[in-house]
C-alpha cells in the first residue's frame, strides 16, 4: 500500500469535508457547501486508487469513479443515488446559472452526513487514522 499517497488524498478530502461541516454549521451558502462535499467525496474515493498506485481517472463523476473502486467499498442503491446527487454539485453548483435555486439545507445535511460516514469508513478500510491527516 502506498500510504503516503493515500494520506495525501485523504488529507485533501478531510480539508474539504471539515470546511463543508464548518460552513454548514455557520448556515453559509449551500451551493458552496455542496461543492466542498463533492470534492471531499471525490478525493475520498480516489484515495483507494492512490493506495494501490493505480491511475487516477480524470473525472469528477462519482459513479464513474465507483466503477474503479467497487472491490474496495460497496454502496447500496440509496447510497448510489446520493453519489449521483453529489456528482451533480460539481457542475451545477460550481458555475453560475441564472435563477438556479440553492440546494436545500435538508439535502445538504443528508449528503454531508453521508460523506462524513463514507470518509470515516474509507479511513478504517485503509487503516489511516484521522490524526495522521491534520
Amino acid at each position: 500500500m502506498n500510504k503516503t499517497a493515500t494520506k495525501e488524498w485523504l488529507t485533501k478530502a478531510w480539508h474539504n469535508l471539515s470546511t463543508a461541516r464548518l460552513l454548514y454549521e455557520l448556515n453559509h451558502y449551500s451551493d458552496i457547501i455542496a461543492v466542498e462535499i463533492h470534492y471531499a467525496m471525490e478525493k475520498s474515493l480516489k484515495s483507494f486508487l492512490a493506495s494501490k498506485n493505480q491511475k487516477i481517472p480524470k473525472t469528477h463523476n462519482l459513479l464513474e469513479i465507483y466503477t474503479y473502486i467497487d472491490d474496495f467499498i460497496q454502496f447500496d442503491n440509496n447510497e448510489l443515488l446520493l453519489l449521483k446527487d453529489i456528482s451533480t454539485y460539481h457542475i451545477e453548483e460550481s458555475y453560475p446559472a441564472f435563477n438556479r435555486p440553492l440546494p436545500p439545507q435538508e439535502e445538504i445535511k443528508e449528503v454531508l452526513e453521508f460523506s462524513e460516514i463514507v470518509f470515516k469508513n474509507i479511513c478504517n478500510i485503509l487503516n489511516i487514522q484521522k490524526d495522521e491527516l491534520e
